[in-house]
Formats: structure tokens, sequence, C-alpha cells
């Protein structure tokens, strides 16, 4: 139908809510409470509210700005080669013999979220077995639109389970085992968003048996590598599993939280192939998936990245850092059961301790979430997720009272 004289030829589409997070984030700024708290969005966050910047980027981007031989060129449609090289390195180590016979290829992407989307795109295009993914019950929740968008069908799997506010590892196990065979499976490599609950070293390594015995196709989103142990080569050990026996995989990373990126959007995407000649043929077809997508990626925060990457003295600073922000986790965990204890909050809070990374899923409904957000100015998704790395010593008092008192009216 033409448009009326004068109308829009775009009048006819119909306005769409805001996504969840962002449209809480956009009340969360309006908000004129001093006493507001935003627990939503996945930011490691200061105890002021601010996000953390780590001091050893603070200091690479002072190098950066100084270093008059830097330049800003496009770069490469697959990004910068140093950065790619130590990306796949940081997730793989050293010693990965994929590294070494060639077998990764890895391109520079715009962080974890673009490394997905564009995994996505070269499975609908280039992987011809099953077009299905299967993602944990609950996943991220834009993992569904970055698969969908490239046409593959989302299933499920049990990986939640409420009643214990644990691991459902015989649903997990049970759902993989009646997938069809070349079915995709998304895995979160630790620090499970949005539940904070992770399979063991023994659990992991079963579901790696079940998924080579079906023949699933393993992909990896790795966006909190060292913010579960406090240790980088522990928590990408999981990956490193399925890498070894052999097997083929795809791996997303983000750059975001573990060194406070989130603006900078910086990530890559590995593909572990069997043969070097294989790999050398996937990152052919991974340049025409993203040359009309975005043409190549920013070269200041994948810069930052390399540099300390490479550099022992910095890397060591980094690794560091890394740790305090994950024994600060860990802290503030504690210190949160403990206010709920010492209030008597009715249930049973022994969750928060034992979940890890940044969020909890706190067994919170929407209406006790509403209220809270009514009588406390607190700010969370309805399912009752809560960014732990948004809390520190000032906080977690108020947050206690707010959960205390949710819970003993009865919302």
């Amino acid at each position: 139908m033409e448009p009326q004289e004068g109308g829009s030829v775009f009048a006819h589409i119909p306005h769409v809510p805001e996504v969840p997070i962002y449209a809480m984030m956009v009340a969360f700024s309006r908000d004129p409470s001093p006493l507001k708290l935003n627990l939503g969005i996945g930011v490691y966050r200061t105890e002021g509210g601010k996000p953390f910047q780590l001091n050893v980027v603070r200091r690479v981007e002072r190098l950066l700005v100084n270093d008059t031989s830097t330049f800003k060129e496009y770069l490469p449609i697959t990004g910068t080669a140093e950065f790619n090289r130590l990306s796949a390195k940081l997730i793989l180590g050293a010693d990965s013999p994929a590294i070494k016979e060639n077998r990764v290829t890895t391109v520079q992407c715009l962080s974890g979220s673009g490394s997905l989307r564009i995994g996505a795109e070269f499975l609908a295009n280039h992987y011809h077995h099953q077009h299905t993914v299967y993602m944990s019950q609950p996943t991220y929740a834009a993992h569904p639109a970055f698969f969908s968008a490239a046409g593959l069908a989302i299933k499920t799997y049990r990986y939640y389970d409420p009643g214990t506010c644990g691991l459902d590892f015989q649903g997990m196990l049970e759902d993989l085992l009646s997938a069809p065979s070349g079915a995709i499976v998304l895995l979160q490599a630790c620090a499970h968003n949005p539940t904070g609950v992770d399979p063991t070293l023994p659990q992991w390594e079963q579901i790696r048996q079940l998924i080579r015995a079906k023949g699933l196709f393993p992909f990896f989103d790795s966006a909190y590598q060292g913010l579960v142990s406090g240790n980088l080569d522990e928590d990408a050990q999981f990956i490193r599993l399925f890498v070894a026996d052999g097997g083929e995989c795809l791996i997303a990373q983000s750059y975001s939280k573990i060194m406070g990126l989130y603006g900078e959007r910086v990530g890559a995407l590995s593909i572990v192939c069997k043969t070097a000649e294989v790999a050398s043929h996937v990152e052919s077809q991974l340049k025409l998936v993203i040359r009309p997508m975005y043409s190549s990626p920013p070269i200041h925060g994948a810069s930052i990245v390399a540099t300390i990457l490479k550099d022992r003295d910095m890397y060591e600073e980094w690794s560091i850092e890394v740790k305090a922000m994950t024994d600060r986790l860990i802290s503030t965990r504690r210190q949160l059961f403990d206010a709920l204890r010492d209030r008597g909050t009715p249930g049973d809070w022994g969750h928060i301790i034992r979940h890890v990374g940044l969020f909890t899923f706190s067994g919170l409904n929407p209406e006790q979430v509403a209220f809270m957000n009514k009588e406390y100015h607190i700010y969370m998704p309805c399912d009752g997720r809560i960014n732990m790395a948004a809390l520190g010593p000032k906080t977690v008092p108020r947050l206690a009272d707010a959960i205390h008192a949710a819970v003993n009216i009865g919302v």
C-alpha cells in the first residue's frame, strides 16, 4: 500500500516495548532517590555504583595516548593479528596442541555479543547438520536472539533447579542425551548468567563425554574467565577439556567484565578445527560473514587488551586485579548471607554463597522484586537475579532489609 501524501512509509510499524534490562536502566537514571540501587545489568561496579576501572587498563590507556607511533588506520577484517593470537592463548592455554598445530582460527569481534552473532551466522551458513541450538533454561536473555537472527532454531535443556537453587545435572544430561545428533549446544564456560550455578569439573567431564558420544557440537560463551576461582587458567579448564580430546568447537570471548572494557566492545571468536587446512578455510569464510556486517572491528580496545596480554608484568598485574575482584565477589556473598541470617529472614539463603561469579538467583518472585523497587528503590530483573558485583559493605544492609521486608509481608 502506498503511503498517503505526506505520510511515512514506516507508519505501519508497531511500537515495541524496550528491552527490559535497558528499560530498567532508564528507570534507574530517572529515579531521584539518593538511596537507589542498581542490581540489574551485569557490570562490575564500585561502591558508588560506577563501573570499576582496572589500574592496569588505565595505565595502558595513558601509554597508548602518549604513543605518537600509533595510528587509526582500518584494521583487517579479522582484526588485530596479535590480539587474536593472544586471545586464543588466554582461553586455550600457552601449551595448547590445537594452537601449536595451527588448528585454531580467531577473529576479533564486537565483544561477546558480536562473537556469538558472528559464530551463529557462520554456523547457519556452513554447518550442514542440525540447525538447532540447545541452550540452558534459563540463559542470558540475549542468547536466543543471537541465534534466531541467523535462522537457527532454539531449544532448551534443563539446567537450574529452583528447589535446590542449584544445578539440575540429571535433567541436563537427559535433555542433551535426547537431542538429535549434530545439534549445537551452547554452554557458558563459567559464572553462569543468570543463575550463578556452574557444573563441577567431574560433571563437565560427563557433559563432554555425552556431547562427543552423541555427536553434538559445542559452542562456548566465555564472558567471565577468572571471576569464579580468581585464576584465569582454572576458569578455562572446562573449555580446554573439549579441545584436548581433538574435537571441534566454537568459543566466544568477551573482555567487558574481566578488563572493565564494556563500552570498547572487545571480544574474539575462536573456532577449533580438525586440521590447519580446515582452519584456514574457516577463516576465509569468516571474513565473508564479517565484511557485510561491520567490515572491520575497532582498534582502541583491542590495543589495550593486546598490550596487557603480551607484557609479562602487565599480565601479572591484571591477574592480581582479577583475583581481587573475585575475592570481593566472594566476600560480598558472605556479607549478604550473614545479613539475612542475622535478620532472621525466612528461608534458606545458603545458595547465595554457593553460587559463583557476578550473579545469583535470589529466589525472589516478581511481586517481591516489584515491592523492593517501589519501597526501597532497588532495581533488578523480575526473575530475582542479583548482580553481586554492584554491592558493597554500605549497600548490602539496605538490600538485606529490602529482602527481609519483601519476604515477610508475603507478597
